[in-house]
């Protein structure tokens, strides 16, 4: 039965995981994309946003195919949420590289990105922790903020450029605001638990 059990177990060398993979080997890429024109907004600076959305989508696509083909395994459960945070983080250390994004923004991000990653790689022969809801929702608004932050927009809409401004510092101001709540979320349930809280992320 056991080793029915084990047999029956999805690959981890499976397309969600490989893809998850896929976006974490790229991100270097991206922040080169970001970084080479200095901030000129040029055509690197669209397609580093391009890049970013497509990073963004391909993570909800490859979550769809292992929850719908039963291919979820504890390596997609730790990969997945490293990707993520490897490539907000490239993207907030860019925009703060490019003097357009203040680095105790992204200094408070990569505090509270880094260190729950880290605890949870050091409790994941214990249990592996799932992202949550409010940990999935503090993703959504870093990914809407951010691609507001990255598209020249401002460029594009002329006089109407303060719409452009004023959106993305409510975005990341409700983006910082999840990011720590979540965190303190993360912390006071494992205080609870002593397990990681149950799935927060």
């Amino acid at each position: 039965m056991a080793e029915q059990q084990v047999a029956d177990r999805p690959s981890n060398w499976n397309a969600p995981n490989v893809i998850t993979g896929a976006r974490i080997i790229a991100t270097p890429f991206f922040l080169w994309m970001l970084l080479a024109d200095g901030g000129a907004h040029g055509g690197l600076r669209w397609a580093a946003a391009a890049f970013f959305v497509i990073a963004i989508a391909t993570d909800a696509w490859d979550g769809h195919i292992a929850r719908s083909r039963g291919l979820i395994t504890n390596l997609g459960k730790l990969l997945d949420p490293i990707a993520d945070k490897f490539l907000t983080g490239a993207a907030l250390v860019g925009l703060s590289v490019l003097g357009e994004l203040p680095w105790w923004v992204t200094i408070i991000v990569l505090i509270r990105e880094v260190g729950i990653t880290v605890h949870r790689l050091m409790i994941a022969s214990d249990v592996v922790v799932a992202a949550a809801w409010m940990g999935k929702l503090k993703t959504v608004a870093q990914s809407v903020a951010i691609t507001l932050a990255l598209l020249p927009l401002a460029d594009v809409l002329g006089s109407a450029a303060p719409i452009a401004v004023w959106a993305n510092i409510i975005t990341m101001t409700i983006a910082v605001v999840l990011t720590v709540l979540s965190g303190i979320d993360y912390v006071l349930a494992f205080l609870r638990t002593g397990r990681g809280g149950g799935g927060r992320a």
